[in-house]
């Protein structure tokens, strides 16, 4: 096995444990998204996640100098990007079935390929178009057009997927010169900013109305979190930590296009999670969606070992 399909393997698996990563957050967030507001938190996990990245993963790279950077304003679009993709995604979660949610954020992938090619000028071949293809028929198969899916709050995680979107193509044209620990740090740093700020501003719950459920999850009052929750918030701190160190990596190994289609995993994570917390079982759609959404990414895997061209990493523009 050649160096460059190693490298591109060892992004692979990156990939595929950071959507599981995130299939977790997706839960936790669900399940205590009807007592706290979403920002408080987004400041408990981001918390969390910046204690393990700076006590264990910086250490484990080299040492807090990998977190320098010549691409301060790159790095905030990131910031930018992956805040704007929170609030929509995990906004639309909260007021969704998260089936639906994470089915519709599964657009993500289709916008990474496509960006892939404007921004980063990679070529992504016909094999890796018909996995992100087949991946997302699978989602669509999922989501039967048509039905009650289709709400006004669908356009909330849609949003969040071209956020997303954005964020791994900045990631990937960033990791050429970055490491990865610097690439999941910036943006753990922005979300600690911003819900910091906007629990000055919001966590008296004076802006909560009780006239719209998204705007409430935003808006309502922070409290001091139950006892029995900490370990579902330490928990949620864990696994944004390493699903963040994770995808970074990925993004930073592999061309963007490639990695895409792992995100799919999270799909039928979002099944297994609904059988086993929210006691919703899935149906044959549901099956045959995700059988689709798994084998694109097995083909994708199988084709990237098959193909023995050195790994492409983008050279950043210095943009600060």
């Amino acid at each position: 096995m050649s160096e460059a399909v190693k490298v591109s393997l060892v992004g692979l698996f990156a990939a595929a444990g950071a959507a599981i990563s995130f299939s977790i957050i997706d839960v936790i967030v669900k399940f205590l998204s009807g007592d706290y507001p979403l920002y408080q938190m987004v400041l408990i996990r981001s918390a969390v996640a910046m204690s393990i990245l700076l006590l264990i993963i910086v250490p484990l790279e080299g040492g807090y100098h990998v977190l320098r950077t010549r691409q301060p304003r790159l790095h905030l679009t990131r910031c930018l990007a992956v805040l704007f993709a929170n609030i929509c995604f995990y906004t639309g979660l909260a007021v969704m079935p998260i089936a639906d949610a994470v089915a519709i954020g599964f657009a993500t992938p289709l916008v990474v390929t496509a960006l892939s090619v404007v921004l980063l000028g990679e070529r992504p071949g016909p094999w890796r178009w018909s996995a992100v293809a087949v991946g997302f028929l699978g989602v669509v198969i999922i989501m039967r057009p048509g039905t009650g899916t289709f709400q006004a709050a669908a356009i909330l995680p849609f949003l969040g997927a071209c956020g997303y979107a954005t964020l791994h193509v900045l990631t990937r044209r960033a990791g050429g010169a970055d490491s990865a620990a610097a690439l999941s740090f910036y943006p753990s740093m922005g979300f600690l900013l911003v819900s910091a700020a906007v629990g000055l501003i919001t966590g008296d719950g004076r802006f909560a109305t009780g006239d719209n459920a998204a705007a409430d999850f935003i808006l309502r009052a922070w409290h001091w979190p139950a006892a029995d929750d900490w370990w579902l918030f330490i928990a949620l701190g864990v696994t944004a930590a390493g699903g963040g160190y994770m995808v970074s990596l990925a993004y930073r190994l592999c061309e963007a296009g490639l990695v895409a289609p792992f995100e799919y995993i999270a799909m039928p994570m979002a099944v297994l999670w609904g059988i086993l917390v929210f006691q919703e079982w899935p149906n044959l759609q549901v099956w045959c969606g995700s059988a689709l959404i798994i084998g694109s990414g097995l083909v994708s895997l199988w084709r990237e070992t098959r193909n023995n061209r050195p790994v492409n990493r983008p050279r950043p523009r210095s943009t600060g």
